[in-house]
């Protein structure tokens, strides 16, 4: 099949991207099937990026996150995270995820977030406490430092969740629909929180989500991904405007129109 799209060139591309994926085919394994996810994506990550995966379920958004995270291996192409080859999971990659039960039970908030500092980030009780609560107050709840996760609402899991990946200081934090389990009101509220502690930190973030108003709002980059197995449909420059502005509303029918459209048989957009 002729390649989709042509991939537009990220802001601050003529330095080295933190992260390169090229090529990249993926595939794993069901109980009755070999299933390809993607076919031959490539893309780069800037430092400091908000770069989001967006596509219809199926497309392999999750899967690429996993072979960035280093839990698969590509069968072609490649992916380096700051020019290395990415050959498994580490500490420089922290991954939040949608499920609301990632946090440990019998530990408090700050017993989370403190937890992988001291077991796999090698620092003492007392640095991964000071380190603990500056990311816990960064998201806005030191005044639950001791509460239990089943006291929590499930946006404060999420906060406690991105606190304890942000903490390990990561060179990327991987998203995987993190606010998909949300209301609607409550994911506003965390996307919102989310550009503030941006705005804040300027950490850089692989963010996956089949919505394409949250891609328009939390990205400065948007890779559009079409049905299965997953193909580059386009690279997109987010835009500034909020919500409602014409230049969002535009953008959201083009990504809708990329989506919902038939299927190109040759390069269309050139972003």
């Amino acid at each position: 099949m002729a390649h989709l799209a042509q991939t537009a060139p990220s802001p601050g591309a003529s330095a080295r991207p933190l992260l390169d994926v090229r090529g990249v085919t993926l595939q794993y394994r069901t109980r009755h099937h070999l299933v390809t996810a993607t076919h031959r994506v490539s893309f780069q990550v800037c430092k400091g990026d908000r770069f989001v995966l967006l596509g219809p379920s199926g497309c392999g958004k999750s899967t690429l996150l996993k072979g960035v995270g280093g839990f698969l291996r590509p069968v072609e192409g490649t992916m380096t995270l700051q020019g290395q080859e990415i050959r498994g999971a580490g500490p420089d990659r922290m991954m939040v995820f949608q499920e609301f039960d990632q946090l440990l039970p019998w530990k408090s908030v700050r017993q989370n977030v403190m937890f992988p500092l001291v077991t796999g980030g090698g620092l003492s009780s007392a640095a991964a406490l000071d380190r603990a609560m500056k990311y816990i107050v960064k998201v806005g709840l030191e005044k639950f430092a001791d509460a239990y996760p089943h006291t929590l609402s499930g946006g404060m899991k999420q906060r406690v969740g991105i606190a304890r990946a942000m903490a390990m200081e990561p060179s990327m934090l991987l998203m995987d629909e993190p606010y998909a389990a949300l209301d609607a009101l409550t994911r506003r509220k965390m996307q919102e929180e989310l550009l503030v502690l941006w705005n804040d930190t300027r950490f850089t973030t692989l963010f996956v989500t089949h919505s394409i108003e949250e891609a328009i709002v939390i990205g400065t980059r948007i890779l559009v991904l079409t049905p299965h197995p997953g193909r580059v449909r386009a690279e997109l420059n987010s835009v500034p405007d909020g919500v409602g502005s014409p230049a969002f509303a535009a953008l959201q029918r083009r990504i809708e129109d990329m989506l919902f459209a038939p299927e190109p048989a040759a390069e269309v957009d050139h972003a």
